[in-house]
């Protein structure tokens, strides 16, 4: 596809860090979740939600403000934890809509199944991250409830869903997404990520991205959720973090999938994965499709190699209405972003950079 940087004007770096910033970055980063989570008991009962609480306000009011509910509060504000008032549900558990008096808000309540595959660390995990990290393209984790075994996240009400519904599991009487809205996801959620790779104190690497997990607000803002697994950046001196291999059959990175070893590239492999579903409007892994088509990046590959195909991987629902120099543009970034080779793969900063071009009205055309 050639070299990723002919695409961009790459940004001019700036001075280096004044050394009482870089310091304050070094302690940032030097603690990680598995040694603020040790310290935490996990007894049932008040001790319990006594220590979870103060840990997460000892460590997690650096950038917002989370609440604490009571059981009975979201209990009221869902009726009950009614089925009516259900929105989706997941290996994690339940997400309720709900509205909570005291603070006038329309919420979504994710109440976590006690034998799902979200447990108590991961469940502090994001919490923690949520209320260190705050960017416009990141849910806004409202409050939690620990009360006995129950473990329940609040969050603002993102009325259009996720990307998964919009786009994968679309209903019969909703349309498709147009190009435009498709890539003003793209681009959000790449500024999400570029938040938490090269902005965010500490920096995440979010280990979990794929379409059920970015979220629409009601203008079609994207929204990453579900921290749950994500992990703080390799300390300095280290190139990568070891650990077990979690996440969504399709999305992970090979090399993560294979080793176990974490980095910010593995993150850009996943959203190459979820900019070919955008482009394209076909799962990673379907079915339902036919035997060479069931896997969208086996099926991508040959195509990439000849321009004269790309128009191909355009989802049919679009009906051609797309800038054939825009669909070129995202599918190149989706071929740098799912290069074997880690190191090969753009930054999210450069990433961002060229989705910027392909959403400029300049630089469409008809």
């Amino acid at each position: 596809m050639g070299c990723f940087h002919c695409c961009i004007n790459p940004s001019e770096k700036g001075a280096d860090e004044p050394t009482e910033v870089s310091k304050r970055r070094a302690e940032l980063k030097s603690y990680t979740l598995k040694s603020i989570v040790s310290t935490i008991s996990f007894r049932t009962g008040s001790s319990r939600h006594r220590r979870i609480t103060e840990e997460i306000q000892k460590h997690g009011v650096v950038q917002n403000e989370v609440k604490v509910f009571t059981y009975k509060e979201l209990g009221d504000a869902t009726d009950g934890f009614s089925n009516e008032d259900k929105i989706g549900e997941g290996g994690f558990g339940v997400v309720y809509k709900g509205r909570i008096e005291s603070i006038d808000q329309v919420v979504a309540v994710k109440q976590l199944d006690r034998q799902g595959r979200q447990g108590t660390r991961e469940f502090i995990s994001e919490v923690l991250m949520l209320s260190l990290l705050k960017h416009p393209n990141l849910v806004n984790l409202i409050g939690y409830c620990v009360e006995d075994d129950h473990r329940i996240l609040t969050y603002d009400f993102m009325p259009n869903g996720s990307l998964e519904d919009r786009l994968l599991d679309l209903a019969p009487n909703k349309a498709p997404l147009s190009w435009d809205m498709r890539m003003k996801i793209a681009e959000g959620a790449a500024r999400g990520l570029e938040y938490l790779h090269e902005i965010a104190e500490p920096q995440v690497i979010y280990r979990d991205f794929k379409a059920s997990n970015i979220l629409l607000d009601e203008d079609f803002n994207p929204k990453l959720s579900d921290f749950g697994m994500a992990k703080m950046c390799p300390t300095q001196g280290q190139l990568y973090i070891t650990t077990r291999v979690m996440g969504t059959y399709g999305y992970c990175a090979p090399e993560y999938a294979a080793t176990g070893q974490l980095t910010t590239k593995s993150d850009v492999y996943s959203f190459g994965v979820v900019l070919l579903e955008i482009i394209s409007g076909r799962r990673v892994i379907d079915d339902a499709r036919a035997a060479d088509e069931q896997n969208l990046i086996q099926w991508a590959q040959p195509l990439f190699k000849d321009r004269s195909k790309f128009t191909l991987m355009a989802d049919p629902l679009l009906d051609g209405n797309y800038p054939e120099k825009g669909l070129f543009q995202a599918l190149a970034v989706a071929a740098m972003c799912l290069q074997e080779d880690a190191e090969a793969r753009p930054s999210m900063g450069e990433v961002v950079e060229v989705l910027e071009l392909v959403t400029k009205p300049k630089d469409r055309e008809s």
